[in-house]
Parts: C-alpha cells; sequence; structure tokens
C-alpha cells in the first residue's frame, strides 16, 4: 500500500518499491474503501469480532443480491469467513472522520503478518474495533455506526483467484444511514488497501 497521506505511526517502514508500467497502470484504477467486518469464536467460546481495510468489493448480482471481495489467501479474516460463514461491509465516507476511520484499520490484527517488523512488533496483536462504535450482525460481525453503508452478508461462493480468493456473499440485509460521498482510494490516495 501507498498513501500520500500520513500512515499511522505504527505502520512498518519497509520501503517503497519500483512498479513496472502495467503494475503502475493497474494502480491507477480506483477503488471504494470499506471495513470488512468478520467475526472468530475462540476456543473458550467467546465471539471476537474483527475488521480489515478491503478495496476490491463490488456487487455482482441484484437476483439474488450477491456482492464480491477479494482477500489475500493468507488474510485472517478470510480464515474468520472460512469457519463461520458471516461478514459485513462497511463503506466509509470520504471526508477526515472516514479517513481516520479508514487508518485504524490498515495494520493488520496479527503484526507478524507485515514482513520486516521487529520481533516485539511482530508479536502484537491489534484490537482495531477498540474505541469504535458498532453492533454486531446476529452472526457476531460488526456494523460501524459511522459508516456510510453497510451489508450483512453470508457467504456462498470461495473463487480462487491468484494471491488472492474471492468470496462471493448472498445479502442478507443492509443499509445506508449515513451522508455525504463515498470514500474511494482517489481520495485516501492509497492504490491498494487489502
Amino acid at each position: 500500500m501507498t498513501s500520500s497521506h500520513e500512515l499511522p505511526a505504527d505502520f512498518p517502514d519497509v520501503g517503497r518499491r519500483e512498479f513496472d508500467q502495467t503494475e503502475q497502470a493497474m494502480h491507477e484504477l480506483p477503488y471504494g474503501i470499506y471495513v470488512v467486518g468478520t467475526v472468530e469464536v475462540g476456543d473458550d467460546g467467546v465471539e471476537r469480532p474483527n475488521g480489515m481495510i478491503a478495496d476490491w468489493v463490488m456487487q455482482v448480482s441484484f437476483e439474488p443480491r450477491l456482492v464480491a471481495v477479494a482477500f489475500e489467501n493468507d488474510s485472517s479474516s478470510l480464515r474468520r469467513i472460512r469457519a463461520n460463514g458471516a461478514f459485513t461491509v462497511n463503506l466509509l465516507t470520504a471526508d477526515q472522520d472516514g479517513l481516520e476511520l479508514a487508518r485504524g484499520f490498515v495494520q493488520p490484527s496479527d503484526g507478524a503478518k507485515v514482513k520486516g517488523r521487529s520481533e516485539e512488533a511482530a508479536a502484537q496483536h491489534h484490537d482495531k474495533l477498540s474505541g469504535v462504535d458498532c453492533t454486531m450482525t446476529e452472526a457476531g460481525c460488526p456494523l460501524l455506526d459511522d459508516a456510510l453503508a453497510w451489508l450483512s452478508c453470508e457467504a456462498q461462493e470461495f473463487v480462487p483467484s491468484g494471491d488472492h480468493t474471492l468470496v462471493v456473499g448472498r445479502v442478507i440485509e443492509g443499509a445506508a444511514p449515513g451522508e455525504g460521498d463515498p470514500m474511494t482510494s482517489t481520495f485516501t490516495g492509497w492504490t491498494y488497501s487489502g
């Protein structure tokens, strides 16, 4: 991920790499910025909701209502969805509050996922929902109070797609309680968020 905006203080500085022209052209494609919510049930039976920034989200069908989200193959969110079959999609607003909300979800929950981190940073676990106002679906996935719009989904298909897996979800319910414009990568300056 690259950004023309300031990243969270604990975001790793692993250096930038040069892009070839095709890769650069692909990075210019604009995307919406979403928080995808999931939940994991621990061995103790306690539900642990989580959220991740995603930008590869799209509607794929009106009837039935389907959306698709692309997850990195090693994503903990993908693992959670495979385990319980549920997820939410929260569209953020294109304003400073929406950007601050998005920044809180950029960090992976498992600090070891980012290569090049110190042992101490790699051992950290981030509760990305800490301090975030949200409610939970019946399945335990978060709906952000400050979202422009949200969808609650049930996973229908898992389609291997290169280094990502495309999850097609049936929309159970949704709402658009917020006001404003939807946040996109054009607003944030990010070329890939997750």
